[in-house]
């Protein structure tokens, strides 16, 4: 059962009161420098003993340290003094709490979560720290999908570095002894014609697979249709992911929705099997509420997904659970509240 993380008390671990730091910064969509400062802070202490540690602070030399500034050494040295630092203190009473008003029911609800970044791609976190938040927030499971290799400006993965991290997933999964389950998994770009952007092979060797449309997003609406529901009907694909690629905020900035006949798409994905992620990142809202009504008017299963790039942004599917919630969308219809098995069984059959 996914739920909000309890808030840290005293005594605190320098490197768990860093960690959640960053967590509330992200989940809160703060500035990447800022963030960025407590993970490289994160990675600083983990090269140190703790007698180092407690050394430097007591000789007031942790800044002289790589990736500690003055704000984390204040958190480090107040949480080495038995104390909860004043800034994680001021951060869980302001951003602690519920994202949104609504959805918690469904939130309790959620399993896991079929979409997610780690730094393979453009996400800012390394494979096992997702992890690790993931398994704290109460998830069952996480597939995760970086991006393929079109997506250059993400840094999207060929088939060869797919392979390694195909394999480095499994060896965490088997790590884990079956408590949690990390599950191979890719966001693969839809190509111009439908086609996807990874090998048939690779494909084959994934557990999961979303696919999403990153590229000439204002493609007439009849090329983009026939596009949509070529991907959708390929028995590869499983979540077809942020459907119309709008974006109503942030720092981006904003862009329409593309053009496409959502009733044939939809028609599809019930046709075969394949979820529409409701994709809960605030700047996306995607696809927006009257389309969410035209997928569950049609039948369409949906993956209520965080889309995350960093640990924190795990957090963010109470969005889209406030929205599913509030639009009538039932949980057996929401794959990211089934069970790994379950999941699997769908994927897979």
């Amino acid at each position: 059962m996914v739920a909000i993380l309890e808030p840290l008390e005293a005594p605190v671990h320098p490197i768990e009161a860093l960690r959640r730091v960053a967590f509330l910064l992200e989940r809160t969509r703060a500035g990447t420098y800022r963030v960025e400062a407590f993970r490289n802070a994160v990675k600083t202490l983990k090269t140190l003993d703790g007698a180092d540690l407690v050394e430097r602070a007591e000789a007031d030399t942790l800044q002289e340290l790589p990736g500690i500034g003055r704000s984390t050494s204040g958190v480090i040295t107040a949480a080495l003094a038995g104390e909860l630092p004043a800034y994680l203190a001021s951060l869980q009473d302001k951003a602690g709490g519920p994202l949104v008003e609504g959805g918690g029911d469904l939130y309790a609800a959620l399993r896991g979560d079929c979409h997610l970044h780690s730094d393979w791609s453009d996400g800012g976190s390394p494979i096992d720290e997702m992890v690790l938040t993931g398994i704290e927030l109460g998830h069952d499971w996480l597939v995760l999908t970086d991006h393929s290799p079109q997506l250059r400006v993400a840094n999207g993965l060929t088939a060869e570095r797919l392979a390694q991290q195909v394999g480095i997933v499994d060896a965490i999964d088997r790590s884990l002894g079956g408590s949690f389950r990390l599950l191979k998994g890719i966001e693969v770009d839809i190509l111009d014609d439908g086609r996807l952007d990874q090998t048939e092979a690779m494909l084959a060797r994934l557990d999961l697979v979303t696919a999403s449309v990153h590229s000439k997003l204002r493609m007439n609406a009849g090329p983009m249709t026939a596009r949509m529901v070529t991907a959708v009907s390929n028995p590869r694909v499983n979540v077809l992911g942020h459907c119309t690629g709008r974006l109503v905020e942030g720092s981006r900035g904003t862009r329409p929705q593309s053009e496409f006949d959502a009733r044939a798409v939809f028609e599809a994905c019930a046709e075969h099997g394949t979820a529409v992620e409701i994709n809960s990142r605030p700047e996306r809202c995607d696809p927006p509420d009257e389309l969410v009504l035209l997928a569950l008017e049609i039948g369409c299963l949906f993956a209520i997904d965080s889309d995350a790039h960093a640990p924190g942004q795990l957090d963010m599917k109470a969005y889209g659970c406030e929205r599913a919630e509030r639009l009538g969308v039932p949980a057996e219809r929401i794959v990211t509240t089934w069970d790994a098995d379950r999941l699997l069984a769908w994927a897979n059959p």
